[in-house]
């Protein structure tokens, strides 16, 4: 099995998806401060680059994640590398730019928040799905030459849609499915659904893994980040 940085396995891609308020981001702002933490205390060590495509990233998140695992909010914000992504086009040049600063420092951790937002506005006919399967396909396969090369750990949020077909055939099936289609099952080697749970509690659960069994977890979402759930 693969070496893993607090439970994502480094040197693949492992996708979040959910609808709205589920958890992703501040999943994502978790890992951002515990991929630096010690080996011993679950970390990695390493820093982190943000790809934020939906300005969701918020540093303030940070501190206050910080402050509950007692490190030093300032080092933890310096240790994270934030971009905004505007367009496809320039969410794929950010990965060259990471590339470049991964060869200069050590970083355990890149997360793209969310991978599909901006396929959705920037190829929005029907007739653009070809080209977007394409461009997606291009970026994801840089991401995994990233974590390949440099042994780090990717997580990419993802947005769902509602099904249409065949699931009235299969009683307590989802009515939602994450957004790319094959070209994003293929690239992610674990795949994790959060939805909501009873009060401020989500559920996540393990939609594919090549190594865990199906299964699900109930976690809350506080001022320090993810936490145990709530009674």
């Amino acid at each position: 099995m693969a070496p893993t940085m607090g439970g994502i396995e480094s040197g693949s891609i492992t996708e979040l998806f959910g609808e709205f308020r589920t958890g992703k981001s501040q999943l994502c702002h978790t890992l951002a401060v515990t991929c630096q933490l010690s080996v011993d205390n679950g970390g990695a060590e390493g820093k982190c680059i943000y790809i934020d495509t939906e300005g969701t990233f918020r540093p303030e998140r940070l501190v206050s994640i910080a402050e509950r695992f007692g490190v030093a909010h300032a080092e933890v914000l310096d240790n994270v590398a934030v971009a905004r992504a505007y367009n496809t086009d320039h969410q794929m040049n950010l990965l060259i730019q990471a590339a470049a600063m991964m060869t200069e420092a050590r970083f355990s951790l890149i997360i793209v928040d969310s991978v599909t937002a901006l396929y959705r506005t920037d190829y929005s006919g029907r007739g653009e799905l070809a080209a977007r399967q394409m461009h997606l396909a291009k970026f994801l396969r840089g991401l995994l030459r990233l974590a390949d090369e440099f042994g780090i750990a990717v997580v990419i949020t993802n947005q769902v849609v509602a099904t249409v077909d065949g699931n009235m055939l299969f009683p307590g099936a989802s009515d939602k499915k994450p957004i790319g289609g094959n070209i994003i099952a293929h690239a992610s080697t674990t795949r994790l659904y959060l939805r909501k749970g009873k009060g401020e509690n989500r559920v996540c659960k393990i939609y594919d893994s090549p190594c865990l069994p199906e299964g699900e977890a109930t976690f809350a979402i506080g001022n320090g980040g993810i936490e145990d759930a709530k009674d």
